[in-house]
């Protein structure tokens, strides 16, 4: 764990509220920072306003009150973000401008986000959710912040793909109206969830078939390997599908599986039964000895 101190303040909301802090500014020199979950016996509850975002806060009192840390964690520092599991409130603009943030890693009470979250987060990749894939989240809320790809991983066994999407408005300028439309199966995949926040997979799966209509095989390939990776709530139609996806594309599956170094993906293909000569060569080019074990069917030799 690495550990911080922060600019805070009481952020009781009200007679029937528990007693929180807010953290408005994250101090200390590493880009990965760790939030802690007590401020001054307080359950963190909120991130405030730009809390990480390259922009002056006011106000708040250092913890620990003794901290010489000077150094504030934003802007394009900041390159991933872990929160306590007791934040349920992120403020308007918290990651405001971090264009080198990767990962955001929360938990499943988080279910109050405000506007322009990730705005210019150019290079964020993954939400990590502290939650099993079957549990009420705050995810729907959430996604509503990122149009742009993202992948979402539960802690608890599950990883999912949302592919970007775009929100278009035109105009009929004689009689001055605007249509709206949305373009990307990524919106669509977006509203897949339960009543109660929790995830609908069925009907995450079943989206796929449109996705194969506009998204390029790269992202296809993603969602699939995600899917089958780690098959959570899976039905045999949904499994059957992504393989069939994933043996027609070979080349763009391996591609995928061995730039991000994923075992578990390249053993999958190799179980699909998915010509691996191309995909050897490819580990070769990209120094990957254990991958190309796997695809040679050879254990991977122990260090020296």
């Amino acid at each position: 764990m690495i550990f911080v101190a922060v600019l805070w303040e009481n952020c009781a909301r009200g007679e029937n509220c528990a007693r929180g802090a807010r953290v408005l500014r994250v101090l200390g020199d590493t880009p990965c920072p760790v939030v802690p979950d007590t401020v001054d016996g307080l359950p963190v509850v909120e991130i405030g306003p730009y809390c990480f975002a390259d922009r002056a806060v006011t106000g708040g009192a250092l913890w620990p009150a003794d901290s010489t840390d000077t150094h504030e964690v934003t802007g394009n520092f900041v390159q991933e973000v872990t929160l306590p599991d007791t934040v349920r409130v992120i403020d308007s603009a918290a990651f405001y401008n971090c264009r080198k943030l990767r990962r955001v890693r929360l938990g499943k009470a988080a279910d109050s986000f405000g506007s322009d979250l990730f705005t210019n987060c150019r290079s964020l990749e993954v939400l990590e959710l502290h939650a099993g894939p079957g549990e009420a989240t705050g995810l729907r809320r959430l996604l509503v912040a990122i149009s742009a790809d993202v992948t979402v991983e539960f802690t608890g066994g599950a990883r999912l793909f949302y592919p970007e999407y775009f929100e278009l408005l035109d105009e009929n300028t004689p009689a001055h109206i605007f249509n709206h439309s949305i373009e990307g199966e990524g919106y669509r995949m977006r509203q897949c969830f339960a009543a109660d926040g929790s995830l609908d997979f069925a009907t995450y799966d079943a989206s796929f078939a449109q996705a194969c209509v506009g998204e390029s095989e790269e992202k296809l390939c993603r969602l699939a390997l995600g899917r089958l990776c780690l098959p959570y709530g899976l039905g045999d139609d949904a499994r059957a599908d992504y393989e069939f996806y994933l043996t027609a594309h070979p080349d763009a599956a391996f591609t995928l599986a061995i730039t991000a170094r994923d075992e578990a993906a390249v053993k999958l293909l190799v179980g699909l039964g998915l010509p691996t000569a191309n995909a050897a060569a490819f580990c070769a080019r990209q120094g990957w000895s254990a991958g190309a074990a796997l695809l040679l069917g050879r254990p991977k030799r122990a260090a020296k």
